[in-house]
């Protein structure tokens, strides 16, 4: 066997071990885990202490996360509320965010700032659905009016954002053109590969047999999840496309066949269970320990990138949410305005794949990922304090 040491993937999991605790500890440390996660590895990664390399059991463990990571947010994509209405306004409201980003981007090309003013605008143009949802789902409204509309904003957002950055910035090279002949190969395939699944979902004894194995050690339709999953990874790879792209789809496939929960209430809590009790973590943690935090506070300029950054983001994602204002209120449309805007693992993807393909410095990358970090910490609590407040005076 090839020799092969788990020290680093040994403090990789301890840092991801501790990052929920301290806030469940420690109260009034009220910071969400994948910020302490991505500042634990950058304390303790080569940019601080130096006690953790990111080596090769580290890498391949952080890219399964990643994989992973882009699962689950194609799994929070329910395809059946993507329709009428709240379809139309998050399409406007997306075209709205890519006028506003490319002018954004142009701004910080201008500056000399960015390399690829482009790679700018698809970064700015993501929501982190895993996030948004939950504070919905805090402050009562997943199910509402409101809540539905920026959960179809934040769907396409993410969806479009993924396509964008794998047509555009695919690590394996390639004219746009060509990329995009095969991105709609590598779509009607996966469509093919959906309506064979879910036609072979219909077997009665396919059914029985799945029912059975669920919840012994095989654990098939974990198992059967998992294989999608690297299928269509490695499809999007051989089609000369970013991994994340068949990643997502592979979420969106088994979110879109599997509706019906009934049978199987514990299969999305075992997804949960290996993405976010493990994998996800490690690839936060690791994204810290890689991030060029000496270079960017060893130079003033490049510091002061990240308010801007920052500024940016809610420019360019909050104030298309400003459509909702007639129809919700003032207030309501702010609080949608700050969850759209609030994003980080597509800017920690979108980061890296810019730094490898040479459309983004490291310093950069590190300043985009810090003003992610600033968005996760402060604009979803801002944007639950709105949507309380605005309940209370609904009860008053």
């Amino acid at each position: 066997m090839p020799a092969v040491e788990f020290v680093n993937l040994f403090a990789v999991a301890a840092i991801a071990l501790a990052a929920p605790l301290l806030p469940a500890l420690v109260p009034k440390l009220r910071v969400p885990a994948v910020i302490l996660e991505i500042g634990l590895g950058i304390v303790a990664g080569p940019s601080v202490l130096g006690w953790v390399d990111a080596d090769v059991p580290v890498q391949i463990a952080a890219l399964l996360g990643l994989a992973f990571l882009l699962f689950l947010a194609g799994l929070e994509v329910d395809v059946h509320r993507l329709r009428g209405r709240a379809l139309r306004q998050a399409v406007l409201g997306y075209a709205v965010t890519l006028a506003l980003g490319l002018a954004t981007g142009a701004g910080f090309g201008a500056a000399g700032w960015v390399l690829s003013p482009l790679l700018i605008a698809v970064a700015l143009s993501a929501t982190s659905l895993g996030l948004v949802v939950p504070v919905l789902k805090d402050a009562g409204q997943a199910g509402s009016t409101l809540g539905q509309a920026v959960i179809a904003a934040c769907s396409v957002a993410d969806f479009a954002a993924v396509v964008l950055l794998s047509l555009l910035f695919s690590a394996s090279g390639g004219s746009t053109g060509g990329r995009a002949v095969l991105l709609v190969a590598f779509a009607l395939l996966v469509a093919v590969t959906a309506v064979v699944v879910s036609l072979a979902g219909k077997s009665r004894r396919l059914g029985e047999t799945l029912t059975r194995l669920q919840d012994t050690t095989a654990e098939i339709r974990v198992r059967a999840a998992v294989v999608l999953l690297v299928a269509f990874v490695a499809l999007a790879e051989a089609f000369g496309l970013e991994s994340i792209l068949g990643a997502f789809l592979a979420g969106a496939v088994v979110g879109l066949l599997d509706r019906d929960t009934a049978a199987h209430p514990r299969f999305r809590v075992k997804l949960d269970a290996i993405g976010y009790g493990f994998l996800i973590p490690v690839f936060f943690v690791t994204s810290g320990l890689r991030l060029d935090l000496g270079g960017l506070v060893a130079n003033p300029a490049a510091l002061a990138r990240v308010p801007l950054f920052l500024a940016a983001l809610l420019a360019v994602r909050g104030i298309p949410a400003l459509l909702y204002a007639r129809e919700f209120g003032r207030r309501p449309a702010l609080a949608a305005a700050l969850l759209q805007a609030t994003s980080l693992p597509f800017l920690v993807t979108a980061s890296q794949i810019g730094v490898l393909t040479g459309a983004m410095s490291p310093v950069t990358a590190a300043a985009l990922v810090c003003a992610g970090l600033l968005s996760v910490l402060v604009f979803p609590a801002g944007a639950l304090a709105l949507l309380r407040s605005r309940e209370e005076a609904a009860v008053r």
